[in-house]
Parts: structure tokens; sequence; C-alpha cells
């Protein structure tokens, strides 16, 4: 929930403060900041929750830590990478792919009932994917809408 409301927050402000330095509204370069802030706010809890979100991996799969990590600085990258005209096509297909990829972490996550943020097993569990399924399909939308 929180990273759709960055994301909401910041689509707002952009627009609004690119509005007041142009005159006009611009939509996409909205959606493509907002989308760079809620990445770089998601890539904050690669490193504040580590260990969480390393029990959102399944067992099998080695290096979770690493992963984690790995994961988070590229959330950074793709926020510069959407910033940067040049390659923000690029950007977005590799964001895409990212966001399907993650989809099996975070129904794992939820069917485990993973708090990832006290890396405990007493989060909200399946019912959880209620919401997150649609929120990531959406983020995949706002991504495919804002830069393709």
């Amino acid at each position: 929930m929180k990273p759709f409301i960055i994301l909401l927050a910041a689509f707002g402000i952009s627009l609004v403060a690119l509005y007041f330095s142009s005159g006009t509204w611009n939509y996409a370069w909205a959606a493509r900041i907002a989308m760079a802030v809620m990445l770089l706010f998601t890539a904050l809890g690669h490193f504040m929750f580590t260990d969480g979100m390393s029990l959102m991996l399944p067992e099998i799969i080695p290096f979770k830590i690493g992963l984690v990590y790995v994961t988070g600085v590229l959330e950074i990258i793709l926020a510069i990478g959407l910033l940067i005209p040049a390659f923000a096509t690029v950007t977005a297909w590799i964001l895409i792919v990212f966001l399907i990829l993650m989809l099996p972490a975070n129904i794992y996550a939820a069917v485990k009932k993973l708090d990832y943020q006290k890396a405990t097993y007493d989060g909200n569990g399946p019912k959880y994917l209620w919401f997150r399924v649609p929120l990531q399909l959406f983020f995949i939308a706002w991504v495919y809408i804002a830069v393709l």
C-alpha cells in the first residue's frame, strides 16, 4: 500500500510542479518521475529489511541476501533510467520484466504469511494477494502507458 501512495503522491506533486515550470500538463513525464520515486522508495526496503525480504524467496534459491541487495540496486538503476529519455524505453521494458519476475516472490511471501519488515511469519497471508496482484498489474500498466 505504501508504494501505491508514494506513486500517486509523487505523480500529483510532479504534475503540478511540471505545470508551473513549463505551463503544460506533462502526464507522461510526471508518471515517469513518480515511478522513479516509488522505485527509490521500494529500493530502500531492500537495504532496510534485507533479512525479511530474503525470506520471500524459496529455500531452493541460493545467495538470497545478495539477491535482495542486487534487486535493490537494480531498482535504483531502473529509477534513474526512467528519467533519462535516451534510456526510458529500454528501462521500461526491463522494469516490466522485473515486475513480472517479482510477482512470484510476493505470492510466495503471502502464502507463507511473511511480514518482511519484521522477518516473521505473522503477516497478512493470502488475502493480501487480492490487493497485491492487481497492484502489480497496475504498476506494469503504469510503466507501459507512461513510457511506451
